[in-house]
């Protein structure tokens, strides 16, 4: 089956809105590339090796493509793309000497290709991220693996927004809370929470391949029991419990984690603000430097209290108590 392969190439500071246009304009896959420099500063206190450059892109670049069926018509999403990467600026973010590339390829030339990259990880003090289809043997006792495969729904706890997120929840995370994840993805920051002992986890996303792909990773870590995963927007739970809708938490909830773009935190927090309890936590994470502040005073204007900060490279992870 052949698909068109739209490739952008740009800075690693707009890799997070990028993708996000590429799945909005219907792409049914979206791959991430960055820099493979050795320069690049890298946390390597759980124990990652960087013994040589992982690819030949300069530092602070990235190559993203967007994969899209052969039966669209291309004339018509490219120019539209290309509109919105420019109208970044706006934003004040910089996308660099951006290059674009139309291609047609294979299916088999990217579907499972990018599969020989993904490793197990260690992420945390005690959560490894481990490819279902990798072989792998924990190295120490107490630690914990993620069994997953991503498919095309995004979060394969590479990217530093994700590790941050998973770092964050294991500070955070006391034992029996019960937790909404806002834009699942994968299911990885789910997962990730129950083996930490939180009591269940609801996770919802507007993307039906996102709610597919959580699922799937759900079933891999036998995990079924205690995680329920709903095509839904967050304040569509009111509406799903007050229908009798087996959600598995019980609304308000204890904690929310959402790691996605700024600009759709700004548009969550009062929405996150009214499915907490009094003193629950919310946890934020995709926020670039530049949005730092910005995300900041809403959180206050909201009636949040920010508890900790946490930064991986240049992202940021906001810990807010509901007043």
């Amino acid at each position: 089956m052949l698909w068109h392969e739209f490739t952008i190439e740009t800075t690693e500071e707009s890799i997070e809105m990028i993708s996000n246009f590429l799945h909005e304009a219907g792409a049914g896959g979206v791959s991430i590339e960055e820099s493979g420099t050795l320069n690049k500063v890298r946390d390597t206190k759980y124990g990652e090796l960087y013994d040589e450059p992982l690819n030949d892109i300069p530092e602070g670049q990235a190559v993203i493509k967007g994969y899209f069926s052969v039966d669209m018509e291309m004339d018509n999403v490219v120019p539209i793309l290309k509109q919105r990467v420019d109208e970044l600026s706006q934003y004040d973010i910089d996308t660099g000497e951006v290059r674009y590339e139309l291609k047609l390829i294979d299916e088999d030339e990217w579907a499972n290709a990018w599969k020989q990259y993904f490793k197990p990880i260690r992420v945390s003090k005690s959560l490894t991220i481990k490819p279902t289809w990798e072989e792998y043997t924990p190295e120490s006792e107490g630690e914990k693996l993620i069994h997953l495969d991503p498919g095309m729904a995004f979060g394969t706890g590479t990217h530093p927004t994700t590790s941050l997120c998973l770092r964050t929840l294991e500070d955070v995370i006391q034992g029996g809370e019960e937790i909404i994840d806002v834009g699942t993805g994968s299911g990885i920051l789910a997962i990730g929470a129950i083996l930490l002992g939180a009591k269940h986890v609801l996770a919802v996303d507007l993307d039906p391949v996102a709610v597919h792909s959580a699922k799937e990773n759900a079933a891999f870590n036998g995990m079924e029991g205690s995680i329920t995963v709903k095509e839904s927007d967050l304040l569509s739970v009111f509406k799903h419990q007050e229908e009798g809708v087996n959600l598995g938490v019980t609304v308000p909830v204890d904690m929310v984690v959402a790691n996605i773009l700024a600009e759709v935190i700004l548009l969550l927090i009062d929405d996150v603000y009214q499915v907490l309890q009094p003193g629950g936590i919310f946890i934020t994470s995709g926020i670039y430097k530049n949005k730092e502040l910005v995300v900041q005073e809403a959180l206050k204007a909201s009636n949040f209290e920010i508890i900790d900060v946490n930064r991986e490279e240049e992202w940021i992870a906001f810990v807010a108590r509901k007043r």
